[in-house]
């Protein structure tokens, strides 16, 4: 039978066997008054991923999970409405943080949480709000998928890529609460990580631990080595402050040579971090885990059967016509500013 006429069971709930499940949802509290729309997201993954997981397979079903719980992260303030969580045993931590409960990341935001601060960001001067003017003006579409899968319930193990396209200017605050602008190159940005999750029999998430390197996004954001600095009024509001018109610049010395992002073309970075940070995938068993793929190992498959397949490797140059679906993106809610109120009429 073709992977397209599968039937789903019964018993697997809507938010792991269809990505867009909870934004269906009626009766939830919406952040901005109504569900976002994902389409484009959507779209820029089918033409752009680089895996093909049969229809309800494990990976899909994973791959589905995650993209529900970061539309009601991102969009549900409402705790009690989110429905991919165990409501009494989540947490989240990044790359062994201590665990931090769902109220930390409605409170922080999604990149405040997960994003520790540096050179050209930091949550100490962002807020929820300002932060996805930050990122999701920068990248139109930020589509996300699971490469690697390592164990199932309850305890998931997988690899997963995150990429898009560097399409307008990075703006955001850094660790010294400097405003920091890089001017937007067109380029690609893929970063890439591992994440060890517990799931209930509802599979629902309820420890949610996460590994990567977050500064391989801003050392690809800032590929061409030009940064701006300005000073900040402090008597703005973080939002206000990234739109400000402030012309004061500051000292742009580079950085020491020993407080530079390292090069992230050496391939024992991703390693290091994973070992540092205690994750379970690093060391000789785990090489596997965070090894880039071999191009020569990449297969494809036709027809209607679902199989599984590497595409391409994650880490090999976009072709044109990919970079060119990527820049035509645009992403969910990505015109909408969290810092003005919304006075559309939502039944027009």
């Amino acid at each position: 039978m073709a992977a397209a006429d599968t039937q789903a069971p019964p018993a697997l709930p809507d938010y792991v066997t269809d990505p867009d499940a909870v934004l269906k949802d009626t009766n939830v509290n919406w952040r901005y008054g109504r569900a976002p729309d994902y389409s484009q997201t959507r779209k820029v993954f089918a033409e752009t991923k680089t895996m093909n997981h049969e229809a309800l397979s494990l990976p899909q079903l994973v791959e589905n999970l995650v993209k529900n719980w970061e539309v009601e992260a991102s969009f549900k303030p409402t705790l009690s409405d989110w429905r991919t969580i165990d409501h009494d045993k989540y947490t989240f931590a990044i790359n062994g943080s201590e665990p931090q409960d769902a109220y930390y990341m409605l409170k922080q935001g999604t990149y405040n949480a997960i994003i520790a601060p540096n050179e050209y960001y930091s949550s100490e001067y962002s807020d929820f709000a300002s932060s996805h003017k930050t990122f999701k003006r920068m990248m139109p579409t930020f589509a996300w998928e699971v490469t690697e899968l390592y164990s199932g319930p309850p305890t998931v193990s997988f690899r997963w890529r995150h990429w898009g396209v560097m399409k307008n200017d990075y703006v955001g605050f850094n660790n010294k609460g400097e405003k920091i602008s890089v001017k937007a190159h067109g380029g690609a940005i893929d970063i890439q990580g591992v994440t060890v999750a517990t799931v209930n029999d509802k599979l629902q998430l309820q420890s949610v631990r996460t590994w990567f390197d977050p500064l391989d996004m801003f050392r690809q954001i800032a590929s061409g080595g030009v940064v701006k600095k300005e000073a900040v009024d402090k008597n703005l509001s973080p939002g206000d402050a990234l739109d400000s018109d402030s012309k004061a610049e500051i000292d742009q010395t580079p950085l020491p040579t020993e407080t530079a992002l390292p090069d992230r073309s050496a391939a024992g970075d991703a390693q290091k971090l994973m070992e540092t940070a205690g994750c379970p995938f690093a060391g000789h068993d785990g090489k596997k885990a965070v090894a880039p793929y071999d191009p020569t190992m990449a297969t494809s498959s036709s027809g209607d059967s679902g199989g599984q397949s590497k595409l391409e490797h994650p880490n090999a140059p976009l072709s044109d016509a990919t970079m060119e679906t990527l820049k035509s993106g645009k992403q969910e809610d990505a015109e909408r500013d969290p810092y003005v109120e919304l006075l559309e009429n939502l039944d027009g």
